[in-house]
């Protein structure tokens, strides 16, 4: 029996650009975080995993025991709790099996502990980070386990497996196209991200975007020239109007008003969209620290940018 104790880490993430557009080849830019996910996994000589999940609190929210019957070519797994996140858990492990054979093929269980270091409800990639982490335990491509499991453009798993800046693109064939950069913006002092104390259900906000169908070559093609001029921008002034005409770009295509101009109309510096549109954090430009102007309309969660980012 091989009782082997690994721990597997993955970075979160936050997307600057190209936010839906980006599932249809637009060229965005990603950051990986300091805040991420580990899964650390020993053999306990069973036919049972032993799953326990810690917050950044070091509390367990979650904990279920699930019994494995094992073949060579599938997998049948039970669970104690038989709830959402249970099921779910199910699903990701029975792909991860399809995307190798050999995975949880002999009647060995293990003890699995996840601890992430930010809340999950802020959107900085529970999911992603937890399928690069099985991923890399099974030894099998995490894009691809994301695709058959959670789906989207596969950029979240891109920051997972970087620990700086990247460029992320889908090329024609769906494959991804990860390039990582030296985005060190001089004036990043005066960047901040805001948490929108909301959760975002990204694949509602992908539904959306889709039905709309809105999206072209030529608006793809300004997206690209934005994320590439906002990579190698020397001045706040610049990066500024690079992200308002960028939520003006992807306002008409979702049809939705930019967050600035719904809640912050009043405020003096930038703000942006990450990821889908009305949750999670934002970006928010500032030339002095705005985190009283936040807490006044009940946003605590600010955070700069140097803390945020790899």
């Amino acid at each position: 029996m091989n009782t082997k104790t690994k721990t597997y880490r993955s970075n979160g993430k936050l997307l600057l650009t190209a936010e839906y557009a980006v599932l249809d080849g637009a060229k965005a830019l990603a950051i990986p975080t300091k805040y991420g996910q580990s899964l650390t996994v020993s053999g306990n000589g069973s036919n049972l995993i032993n799953w326990k999940s810690y917050n950044e609190l070091g509390e367990v929210w979650f904990e279920d025991v699930f019994s494995i019957e094992s073949t060579s070519t599938a997998l049948s797994m039970t669970s104690a709790l038989k709830n959402d996140i249970s099921k779910r858990l199910i699903e990701i492990l029975k792909s991860t099996k399809i995307l190798n054979p050999g995975f949880l093929s002999k009647d060995i269980g293990f003890d699995i502990t996840t601890h992430q270091d930010f809340n999950r409800l802020w959107g900085l990639g529970t999911s992603s980070t937890l399928i690069n982490n099985i991923a890399n335990w099974a030894n099998v491509d995490a894009f691809q386990l994301l695709e058959q499991t959670f789906g989207g453009s596969g950029y979240d798993i891109a920051c997972a497996q970087n620990d700086k800046p990247i460029t992320f693109q889908l090329l024609g064939n769906k494959k991804p196209f990860v390039e990582p950069m030296d985005f060190n913006p001089d004036f990043k002092q005066h960047l901040y991200f805001v948490y929108l104390n909301q959760k975002q259900n990204s694949r509602d906000g992908i539904s959306v975007y889709k039905k709309l169908n809105k999206i072209n070559s030529e608006i793809i093609k300004n997206i690209d020239d934005i994320t590439e001029a906002m990579s190698t921008c020397k001045s706040l002034f610049e990066f500024e109007s690079l992200i308002a005409t960028h939520e003006t770009i992807i306002a008409n295509l979702i049809q939705q008003e930019p967050i600035k101009t719904r809640l912050f109309s009043d405020y003096k510096g930038t703000v942006k969209s990450l990821g889908a549109w009305g949750g999670d954090f934002i970006l928010a430009t500032s030339s002095n620290d705005p985190t009283a102007y936040f807490k006044a309309k009940g946003l605590n969660t600010v955070i700069p940018y140097e803390a945020m980012t790899l």
